[in-house]
């Protein structure tokens, strides 16, 4: 199930949210200061390809003071933008029963696009 799911999602939007996180993580790159905001953006990336059957979890340790720093920098930089957008594509996939699934993935990709540091995409 997970992918006929993952391939239905691929053609509804999914290469579009790959394309857009890989080509912010390629911008991010391109400073020193980036490079850890263009890597999330990469893992955020394969994560667009296909969400289905894949888990949020945090990392263990937990990444303490430097995740925090990292995360309220992600929010102001690109975090909040990428959240909303993921927030409205989750409402105009609700709409219908049959893109509930799709829904809940936006919503994934809302919780990681505001924090991704200190989470981790797991298979499972």
């Amino acid at each position: 199930m997970n992918l006929i799911l993952n391939i239905l999602w691929f053609f509804l939007g999914g290469f579009v949210v790959f394309l857009a996180y890989l080509l912010g993580g390629i911008l991010l790159c391109i400073t020193i200061i980036g490079i850890p905001f263009g890597i999330q953006c990469f893992k955020l990336s394969i994560l667009g390809i296909a969400p289905f059957g894949r888990q949020i979890r945090e990392t263990e340790p937990p990444g303490g003071a430097i995740s925090i720093i990292m995360n309220v920098i992600w929010i102001i930089l690109p975090g909040l933008e990428l959240a909303l957008f993921h927030l409205l594509m989750a409402l105009v996939f609700a709409i219908t029963i049959i893109g509930l699934p799709f829904a809940a993935q936006h919503l994934k990709f809302a919780r990681l696009a505001i924090l991704p540091f200190g989470f981790q995409v797991r298979e499972g």
